[in-house]
């Protein structure tokens, strides 16, 4: 039995916000496994061609990352996720992980959890984020179609439990809008708040959705032009060493399970 494990994220093309992040975090995974060989993937098509084709960097799929693992005789495939919530994106793994096991005999697959999944992890990164509070926070989020969504909820929920009641989150694709977040900051006569990418990575959406001060249309120029100050913090979720941890420890789970 030869084991072997794949961190799988959606991906960026940002290779700065990439070294502090993934890379970050599979350096934390190499140095605790050492004997055990470990694959980046990426579960993003779009992202991965524009890294080809713009920098001549090649990562790859789930079902490449699987596939090396197994002509490397590894048939134990521990894939530990660094996916927020348990939306479309983790789903593609747990299929990928299913068919793959249906198509070679002997591979045993197993996954590991997205960030927010149990009850103790929504208290754990409220906790981490409240704990770094200095000024009401109005937290980006990616958001999901999916019914995973709901996790935004459930956060915020585990931000109020802790008594962190000046904490808005607001997503770019859910069911929690910008609009949303300025309807609260106005009922509550908030009018400066520390603007922060509830994201793996801060690529995209950070710099330009969020953080932008040329783009009128970013999350900082719509709250400036409604009178709020904003105060920008780019550092995201994978740069937090209590996050890159929880992702460590999930892993663990999963390889003693």
């Amino acid at each position: 039995m030869k084991k072997g494990i794949i961190v799988a994220s959606f991906g960026t093309t940002h290779r700065d916000t990439m070294e502090r992040t993934i890379e970050a975090i599979e350096k934390l995974i190499i140095g605790e496994y050492p004997q055990y060989p470990v694959v980046r993937a990426f579960t993003s098509g779009v992202v991965m061609r524009r890294l080809k084709e713009d920098q001549g960097l090649e990562v790859r799929n789930l079902k490449e990352a699987l596939e090396f693992l197994h002509l490397d005789g590894v048939t134990d495939i521990y894939i530990q996720p660094l996916h927020i919530i348990g939306g479309m994106e983790f789903e593609k793994i747990i299929r990928a992980a299913r068919d793959f096991m249906k198509s070679i005999s002997g591979v045993i697959v197993r996954v590991g959890e997205p960030l927010l999944w149990k009850a103790k992890d929504y208290r754990r990164v409220a906790e981490s984020i409240g704990k770094e509070m200095d000024l009401p926070l109005v937290l980006m989020a990616h958001g999901s179609r999916h019914s995973a969504d709901s996790s935004y909820d459930r956060l915020m929920d585990s931000f109020k439990e802790l008594g962190h009641d000046k904490v808005f989150l607001g997503s770019v694709e859910g069911g929690k809008t910008l609009e949303d977040v300025m309807e609260s900051l106005k009922g509550r006569e908030i009018h400066e708040v520390e603007l922060r990418p509830f994201m793996l990575v801060a690529g995209d959406h950070a710099k330009n959705d969020m953080a932008s001060e040329e783009d009128q249309d970013s999350w900082k120029s719509i709250l400036e032009g409604e009178g709020i100050h904003v105060r920008v913090d780019m550092k995201p979720l994978g740069e937090m060493d209590e996050i890159q941890d929880m992702f460590l420890t999930k892993l663990k789970e999963v390889l003693i399970s």
